[in-house]
């Protein structure tokens, strides 16, 4: 059996619309995440996780880190067990591998790509808030407009990670 079809179910290149629909439910599961890390780690440090000096919040170099630690392991865990995040899942969309199952190494790859704009939180001094989001958002609009160019509709974290995304016709 292929990782394109199922016993009575096959499966094909997943629609953008419904692409971008899923990720607006991975989006908000990813929100509850980076909040219940947020209140673990305010317990943690008895609510001195974030200081304000000089009139700006600074926060401890660990966690942002701890933060994207916590989204990827939710990602990579979906993808390798059973390719579903909570959005793919409602949509009856999986992340598959060219090659069989969705190894780490391609889950992780996956998953820098995919974020790999972030990166460009490190412009955070140079440019003003509204510039640096907007650098974001064409960064990672120009990701998933790759799938509306590509024949297999596969995003740019698709294409190098060697992963696609089907959904269930």
């Amino acid at each position: 059996m292929t990782p394109d079809a199922t016993p009575g179910r096959p499966f094909g290149p997943c629609p953008f619309a419904v692409r971008l629909t899923a990720l607006f439910y991975d989006l908000l599961t990813s929100l509850a995440i980076v909040l219940v890390v947020g209140l673990l780690a305010q317990l943690a440090t008895g609510g001195q996780l974030i200081a304000v000096r000089d009139g700006h919040a600074h926060s401890p170099v660990w966690y942002p880190l701890l933060q994207l630690t916590a989204l990827a392991t939710y990602f990579m865990w979906s993808w390798m067990r059973g390719g579903q995040t909570l959005g793919a899942r409602a949509w009856r969309m999986r992340v598959v591998a060219d090659a069989g199952r969705v190894t780490l190494p391609r889950a992780l790859a996956r998953c820098a790509i995919a974020a790999s704009p972030l990166l460009l939180l490190a412009l955070g001094p140079l440019l003003e808030p509204r510039w640096l989001l907007a650098a974001m958002l064409l960064a990672w609009s120009a990701d998933y407009a790759a799938a509306l160019l590509d024949g297999d509709r596969r995003a740019l974290h698709d294409r190098f990670s060697g992963t696609r995304l089907l959904r269930a016709n």
